[in-house]
Parts: structure tokens; C-alpha cells; sequence
């Protein structure tokens, strides 16, 4: 097995010196399935997850590394060639960056490229990266500090026949989890039948979440709330628009979790504004990485709001950078997380943390204390470096950095 290079130093190596971003570099992963297909809402389904690994490389050789893998095209706005289109307009405007300022560097990419959050948060989660290695420290100790031993997973159960759903609670309730995810947001009748069969399998502490990821219609979900309003069940994001999911809350007594609507700080404000939800889904990706991902979370903090905190899919980096960001979180905050890593059957990086009776930690090691590995996750498929030649970026009168020429390679730069 194949380690890809990565260095770590100390900060006083760098003491002297201003560290500039000299290369952007992306890997086309694919992440085969442990059950062969991920099924949610409406017939929407993944066997292989496309996921875009990105390496951020400094004027020092110091490496970080990011991941970024959209559930398919059909979830959020946001698909795995569209990581890599987004990546060609953006990475140009990074070189000579520093990239352990973290603020700036997402204010750079912002004015570089209008929305596409899901594109630039691999680049910034290995800026995190870079900053724990160059502080030979371990992300989670830069975004707060740690806060317990583990951090509790939930599993996603794949949308199926209700006995069959039920069955996988059951397999994955005996493995450690006391947190499941049950994916419906089909034919409400057969929801209902799901839900009753899943909490019939768990215990009474365990916790049972219906997520219809937007799939059903107002009086539907209206329909199967009042179905289950006897159950010890959360509802999550039943409806497509914020309106529609508003509504039923305002109609039920069941602790009610948001999150696709969710996907700014005004968002969150909003939907606190209206006690929208008790719980609210941090993803990374969503966000545009760790660095906004953190803003949205210590602002859950302030106003007491519980999280989910995880991403839309990944592997072994993607899980890397969940744990850090929901280790530092606050324990009575952190209502559950997820171990990406532990669905696919490819590995693509060590020390990632790996599930132990329901839990995961975040690495003790500098950085997300990950390391890829070049059997699998494979070639350069495009990457970005400075030329000989620096010219201005236009932007006069602003302290961002002269863009270089770019070198794009003609030999990667499809995707």
C-alpha cells in the first residue's frame, strides 16, 4: 500500500516564513457500497458515490488534503463532475494564497466564485488541514477543543420494504448504534408501516429519525405525522420548500429536525426566529467547508440548538473532517453524527476514525491526522500551479493576492 506524501512540521519552521499556495491538484474516487445501493426518497438511489479528493500543496511541499462527494445530482444542488468543473474557474484565484488564513481565503474564493459552497469545501477542508500540521496540532483542538471521549453515530437505513428496513435496524442496533436514520419520503401509507416497524426493533432509549429529504407533499407528511404522533420519533425535512415544512411543525408534537433548507447563517436565524426545528443538520459540504460549516455551529451553540453534524456522503477524508468538526462541539449540542467511511467498501486514506460500538473519535495526530492512499484514490485528474510569470488579478486596491498565471496540466485537466 501506497502512502501519498503529505509532510509535517512544527509552526516554528514556518516562523519565518509566509506560506503562499502553490498547487491545487484533484483525485476522481469511487465509493462502491457495502450494501450495494443507497435508496431514499421517491426512487432516487446510488450504488457508486463519484467522490473529488483535493490536495492543497504549498511553496513549503506542505500538503493538505479535502474531500468533497455530492449525494448524486438529484439532493442538493451540487454533483460530482460539477466539484471538478467549479474547481477549474476557482483554483487559478488561489495560488499565492496563504492558505492557513482562513477567513480571507474563503472571502477570496466567495469573490471568485458566486455560490457553489459544495465546490470549495474541499479546498478548505484541507486548508484545516494544512493549519494542524503546520501548528502540529490536531484540527479539533483549532476549532474549539474536545469535548468528550467519542462522538455518537447514527446509521442511515436505505430505503426498503418496511420488514426489510426494519431488519437492518435491527443488524445495525446489535453492532453498537442506538441512533438510526430511517429514510422515507415515498408512499406515506408504507412510510407509516416503515416507521411502526422500525421503533418496534429498538429500545426505548434508542433514537429513531424519519427523514423524507424533502419527499413528501404538505398533506402528506401532515398525513403521516398524525400516523406516528404516538411514537417516540423525530421528523426531518418532510417537505421540499421551508414554508411547507413550517407548516407542519406548527401542526405536531414531534420533535422536528431541518435540514436541507438550512444552508446559511440567515437560514438558521430564520428558522430559530420561528422555532422551526429542535434540530438542525450541519452538513460540511453545504456549508462550504469546515470554516463556515464551524460558523453555523458555534452559532447552534449560542442559540442552544442541538446538531447533526456530517456531510452528504464521502469516505475516509470526508469522515476525518466530521469527527473534528463534531468532537469540538459541545456534548449536550452534539445530538448525533455519522461514519461515512464505514458504508463504502473502498478505503482511501489511514487514520481516519473508525467506528467502535456506535462511537468514532477525531484523530489525536496534526491536521485531520489523515494520509491518502495512492493505490486508491489513483491519478492526478486535474490540477492547477503557478507559472514563472505572476500577473495581477485585477482586483487593485484590495489586499487579496496577485493571481499567477496559472499552469493548468493539459494531460489531467479533463474531469
Amino acid at each position: 500500500m501506497i502512502i501519498a506524501r503529505t509532510y509535517s512540521y512544527a509552526m516554528p519552521h514556518f516562523a519565518d516564513h509566509l506560506m503562499k499556495i502553490a498547487r491545487i491538484f484533484a483525485h476522481r474516487v469511487e465509493l462502491p457500497l457495502v450494501e450495494g445501493t443507497y435508496r431514499w426518497n421517491n426512487g432516487n438511489s446510488v450504488s457508486v458515490f463519484d467522490s473529488t479528493l483535493v490536495g492543497v500543496e504549498t511553496d513549503t511541499g506542505l500538503i493538505g488534503y479535502g474531500e468533497v462527494c455530492p449525494l448524486g445530482p438529484c439532493y442538493l444542488p451540487a454533483y460530482a463532475d460539477g466539484v471538478r468543473c467549479g474547481l477549474r474557474e476557482l483554483a487559478p484565484h488561489l495560488i499565492g494564497a496563504d492558505p492557513l488564513e482562513l477567513t480571507k481565503l474563503n472571502v477570496l474564493m466567495d469573490s471568485s466564485l458566486n455560490g457553489h459552497p459544495y465546490v470549495k469545501s474541499a479546498v478548505d477542508i484541507a486548508c484545516w488541514d494544512l493549519l494542524g500540521k503546520a501548528c502540529d496540532l490536531p484540527v479539533c483542538t483549532l476549532m474549539g477543543g474536545r469535548y468528550g471521549d467519542s462522538v455518537r453515530l447514527y446509521r442511515a437505513i436505505t430505503q426498503l420494504p418496511p420488514d426489510e428496513m426494519a431488519s437492518n435496524v435491527a443488524k445495525y442496533s446489535s453492532e453498537g448504534y442506538t441512533r438510526f436514520q430511517l429514510k422515507v419520503g415515498g408512499d406515506p401509507d408504507t412510510d407509516i408501516e416503515r416507521i411502526h416497524a422500525a421503533r418496534s426493533v429498538i429500545a426505548p432509549s434508542d433514537r429513531l429519525v424519519a427523514d423524507a429529504n424533502t419527499g413528501w407533499t404538505q398533506h402528506e407528511a401532515q398525513r403521516v405525522v398524525n400516523a406516528v404522533r404516538d411514537l417516540d420519533v423525530y421528523i426531518e425535512q418532510p417537505c421540499l420548500s421551508y414554508e411547507q415544512c413550517l407548516a407542519v411543525r406548527r401542526n405536531t408534537t414531534l420533535p422536528f429536525a431541518l435540514d436541507e433548507n438550512i444552508d446559511s447563517l440567515a437560514m438558521l436565524m430564520r428558522a430559530n426566529r420561528d422555532l422551526a426545528m429542535d434540530i438542525v443538520n450541519i452538513k460540511i459540504s453545504k456549508f462550504g467547508g469546515l470554516t463556515k460549516a464551524k460558523q453555523a455551529r458555534d452559532l447552534c451553540v449560542s442559540l442552544g440548538i442541538a446538531m447533526t453534524i456530517e456531510d452528504s456522503w464521502g469516505g475516509d477524508v470526508t469522515t476525518a473532517a466530521i469527527a473534528h468538526l463534531a468532537h469540538s462541539t459541545p456534548e449536550e449540542f452534539r445530538f448525533t453524527s455519522t461514519d461515512f467511511n464505514s458504508y463504502n467498501t473502498v478505503c482511501n486514506a489511514t487514520g481516519a476514525p473508525k467506528r467502535e460500538n456506535g462511537f468514532m473519535k477525531a484523530s489525536e495526530a496534526p491536521g485531520l491526522g489523515i494520509t491518502p492512499i495512492v493505490d486508491a484514490i489513483g491519478p492526478v485528474v486535474w490540477e492547477v500551479s503557478a507559472s514563472s510569470q505572476a500577473s495581477t488579478n485585477g482586483r487593485h486596491g484590495t489586499d487579496t493576492p496577485p493571481i499567477p498565471n496559472p499552469h493548468i496540466n493539459s494531460v489531467t485537466h479533463t474531469v
